[in-house]
């Protein structure tokens, strides 16, 4: 076994230079995903909260509705008096 430590060169100073600045510029870009990541599950989770809501009040809408349907009155009945 060579025991002597082995110097780098100028060169392979800033090879492994640049390879250390790649390396924390791709660990940032990681980062900023993964925040954007979490941001985005967030608004999913918050809309799907919302069609689920939406979804119970159209349901009971329709629940209110008349058994005939909405065409069963003519519009004409429902105009307030003062028309």
């Amino acid at each position: 076994m060579n025991t002597e430590s082995r110097q780098e060169s100028p060169q392979e100073s800033r090879h492994e230079s640049r390879h250390e600045s790649r390396i924390t510029e791709l660990e940032i870009k990681a980062s900023f995903m993964e925040d954007t990541v979490e941001q985005l599950n967030e608004v999913i989770v918050r809309q799907q909260r919302q069609i689920e809501l939406l979804a119970r009040e159209l349901s009971e809408q329709r629940d209110r509705m008349p058994e005939g349907g909405p065409g069963q009155a003519s519009l004409r009945d429902e105009l307030p008096p003062h028309y």
